[in-house]
């Protein structure tokens, strides 16, 4: 069973969509038990300790969902690419995919 969590900060814009993104993608592609963590990354000791990528990061069994060359400390917000450009967070599509391509 895959291990999700979600790595964000305390004033992240982005988190609580992204979540919520997250948990649609995960109840359409894993099993029905499958469980998401959210982690707040509260000091850039914490940030340092995971592969945390700015916020919000989705990370499954301890990788990053969508890697990246860029491991930050700061308190960041995280761009994505998606197809409507810039954003935020991932679509909930781009989740899928990507889950389903972790395996």
């Amino acid at each position: 069973m895959a291990t999700i969590e979600l790595l964000h900060i305390a004033d992240c814009p982005n988190s609580g969509e992204t979540l919520l993104r997250l948990q649609r993608a995960v109840d359409n592609t894993m099993p029905s038990n499958t469980s998401i963590k959210s982690t707040l990354i509260d000091s850039a000791e914490t940030a340092a300790l995971l592969p945390f990528a700015g916020s919000p990061t989705i990370l499954v069994n301890g990788l990053d969902l969508f890697p990246t060359d860029g491991r930050t400390s700061d308190f960041a917000c995280r761009i994505y690419l998606t197809p409507n450009g810039m954003a935020g967070a991932p679509t909930q599509q781009q989740i899928e995919a990507a889950l389903a391509a972790h395996g």
